[in-house]
């Protein structure tokens, strides 16, 4: 009975590492997730994690996704207050006390009001400012009527136009259905675009080359065409 007795319990306490390694390993993988979609990490670091601290970055997306089937309150409902209307974008006298921003690039920056402008152009408080040379607002340069475009700021400010909030839906309703983690924790229209805007699996053919390096950025559902297929009409 003695013999019996220290098996079930040291089975029990096996279980309960399991148990604890499982919600471990779900919380690591929505923070790591989580830092990618904002910019924080990159998909780098991720794949440097999976091979030096064994951390399979899959398998952590697939707990987060069953967990993400079995409580679907994780999937955020889709308020008005989720998207930005033209009446919150339209008044560019109106100062903001401060922006998020693309943070990434080198010489462009695309601010959560829709611009775009120099980095040098960039305001303390992480806005664009609005009044100088070269700044644009809702600009969708470099982008193809498809949905892709060839500079990733240029991608994001176009994205944040109003009139794209339809083409945006149907995005996140497809993200929803098939528990893509990335697209449906997204809190708002602007990390929507800065996520979206992102190169992804979509983008690439045969794991190593983009399918078409002058629009290697999209906001839509469709893929950018082959480059082999000619140009597409840029906006």
């Amino acid at each position: 009975m003695g013999g019996r007795g220290l098996l079930v319990k040291k089975l029990s306490s096996t279980n309960h590492q399991r148990r604890f390694k499982k919600e471990f390993l779900k919380e690591l993988a929505i923070f790591l997730l989580l830092k990618l979609i904002t910019g924080h990490i990159t998909i780098g670091t991720t794949l440097i994690l999976q091979k030096e601290k064994g951390i399979d970055i899959a398998f952590l997306q697939s707990l987060i996704f069953q967990h993400q089937y079995e409580d679907t309150n994780i999937l955020r409902p889709l308020g008005h207050v989720f998207w930005q209307g033209a009446e919150d974008n339209n008044d560019t006298k109106t100062k903001p006390t401060s922006c998020r921003n693309s943070v990434q690039g080198k010489a462009l920056i695309a601010d959560d009001k829709g611009f775009v402008c120099n980095r040098q152009n960039m305001l303390p408080n992480g806005c664009c400012k609005p009044d100088t040379e070269g700044t644009k607002h809702f600009s969708c340069e470099t982008c193809h009527n498809n949905g892709c475009c060839s500079i990733y700021e240029y991608c994001i400010s176009c994205c944040l136009q109003p009139d794209k909030k339809e083409v945006l839906q149907d995005v996140l309703g497809k993200a929803a259905g098939t528990l893509n983690l990335l697209l449906a924790s997204v809190t708002d229209h602007f990390e929507l675009c800065l996520t979206k805007c992102r190169t992804s699996s979509q983008s690439v053919q045969h794991e190593n080359s983009y399918r078409n390096p002058r629009a290697k950025h999209c906001y839509g559902e469709q893929p950018p065409p082959l480059e082999t297929e000619g140009t597409v009409e840029v906006r």
